[in-house]
């Protein structure tokens, strides 16, 4: 469904596990910091409103979204850590290099999730403008980390 039908902020309380004892990995790219730090609050937040412990959310920042990959597979190859969650934003530009990114990147992330046989997490933002991103960064179609972040506790309860 478009975001602009959904917010990104709501989600079905099923399937939602205790995650006091879990540990989570975000790794959060510092390009476009105004909508990455963004994303990143709106995932810290949501752990915590569902009993994440703060000392067991372990963040990393990486330079940019194409470092998000190995900054994930770093975090999963830590056995303690059970889910990874991967924040990011690409705007797209005036050349293909938004497309050769988001395709890297997306890749990249679910292979590191297949290796590690753990969620990682796709919250990477792909908008057009820097508008869009921050209408999807806690902005009027909520926030792309709170589903990033609730989408790694249901795949918990899987």
């Amino acid at each position: 469904m478009a975001t602009s039908l959904k917010s990104l902020s709501q989600y079905s309380d099923k399937n939602i596990l205790d995650i006091s004892n879990k540990k989570f990995g975000i790794v959060v790219s510092e390009w476009n910091d105004q909508v990455t730090e963004s994303l990143f609050s709106g995932a810290l937040d949501t752990l915590l409103k569902h009993g994440a412990k703060k000392e067991n959310i372990f963040r990393k920042n990486v330079p940019g979204s194409f470092e998000l990959t190995l900054g994930a597979q770093w975090l999963a190859e830590i056995e303690e850590i059970d889910a990874v969650i991967c924040l990011g934003c690409v705007i797209q530009g005036e050349t293909r290099h938004f497309d050769f990114i988001c395709d890297a990147v997306a890749n990249g992330i679910t292979n590191v999730g297949l290796k590690f046989n753990k969620p990682v997490i796709f919250g990477v933002l792909t908008p057009n403008t820097m508008q869009q991103a921050l209408d999807r960064a806690g902005g009027k179609h909520g926030n792309k980390g709170d589903e990033a972040a609730i989408t790694a506790v249901k795949m918990l309860g899987f």
